[in-house]
């Protein structure tokens, strides 16, 4: 998104307004420790094309196009033959639902979380303002995943001033034949509720799993995304402060568990609830925020999808692609 376009998270000052409120609602711990400020993290892989994305989710579409979903302009969409080289291809809505302007006066939707299951591709996203949990999480279906394919079937899912959460961010895991859907920004951070396989959509009183959340106001966990990988499920998040060009400070963590509903913990066994997590991927050179992360399983390979500010382009926000190696004790690394 051009610099002159809002952003798609709110900034530390709107929640600070709230820090008071909220602090009685986070559990007492020690702040977990800023990430390392420079050298040490891999460049995301060579890129070329329109990579101008924010919040991105990729998949490889059943015909071996790649797809790249993202934040604003109805879910902008960017295909790729090869993963490599990137093109627009208009987006995901060519006409965008009304049921969006009660949560967004711009009818603007954010951070996607595409998946192809049951035959079909899904597409989750949210639709909210700064500083607001008055937020919802629709669902959308196609059956190609191409741009301008979808059918939007609605809100999935809401949150409203009396709640302890924000229902934005969507992330979709299956596990043990059960369908989840992890979601959070601030407020009380990173929730999760159990989906209907069938519809998408939460099942019959689904419990609000907590499962991260910082110590410190204002709070500032977000985009979670969680992947399946032998006996534990790993919780990709960001922290700190997003959408501020080369003053972002966001950088990706991960914790694990042997339950998609917690609990998550990093290596040290400190629970994500609790501000644990390792720092994955943090900003590098020109690499500035590296967040809103998704991870692309394509045929044995992971890929940490994510994207930057690019400090030498004036902060302009891009798409990262850092392919994922998992070592012997299991947590995952950035290759190189």
């Amino acid at each position: 998104m051009p610099l002159g376009r809002p952003a798609r998270r709110r900034t530390a000052t709107l929640l600070a307004a709230g820090a008071t409120v909220l602090a009685c609602l986070a559990p007492a711990a020690i702040a977990a420790p800023a990430p390392p400020p420079s050298a040490g993290y891999p460049d995301p892989l060579p890129v070329t094309g329109d990579t101008e994305v924010h919040d991105p989710s990729a998949i490889r579409l059943q015909d071996g196009t790649y797809v790249v979903y993202s934040t604003h302009g109805g879910l902008e969409a960017r295909t790729s033959p090869d993963g490599r080289h990137w093109k627009r291809s208009g987006s995901a809505f060519t006409a965008l639902p009304s049921w969006w302007r009660a949560y967004s006066s711009e009818s603007d939707p954010w951070a996607p979380e595409i998946v192809h299951r049951q035959g079909r591709y899904w597409l989750y996203y949210a639709v909210s303002s700064f500083g607001s949990n008055h937020s919802a999480i629709g669902l959308a279906t196609s059956p190609t995943g191409r741009p301008g394919t979808w059918t939007d079937q609605g809100k999935v899912f809401e949150s409203g001033s009396a709640d302890p959460y924000n229902a934005i961010d969507p992330g979709i895991v299956e596990g043990d034949g059960r369908l989840w859907m992890s979601f959070g920004s601030h407020w009380t951070g990173i929730r999760m509720v159990e989906l209907d396989g069938r519809t998408g959509r939460p099942v019959a009183g689904a419990a609000v799993h907590h499962l991260a959340t910082r110590p410190d106001a204002p709070y500032a966990v977000e985009a979670p995304s969680i992947v399946r990988r032998g006996g534990h499920y790993y919780l990709f998040v960001s922290y700190d402060r997003c959408c501020a060009g080369t003053d972002s400070t966001y950088n990706i963590r991960v914790g694990r568990s042997t339950s998609p509903t917690g609990p998550y913990t990093g290596r040290d066994g400190t629970p994500m609830t609790r501000g644990g997590g390792d720092v994955l991927l943090a900003g590098h050179g020109r690499y500035i925020g590296p967040g809103g992360q998704s991870v692309l399983r394509d045929r044995g390979r992971d890929t940490l999808v994510h994207h930057y500010y690019d400090a030498q382009d004036g902060g302009t926000p891009k798409l990262g692609l850092a392919p994922l190696a998992w070592g012997p004790d299991g947590w995952p690394t950035l290759a190189r």
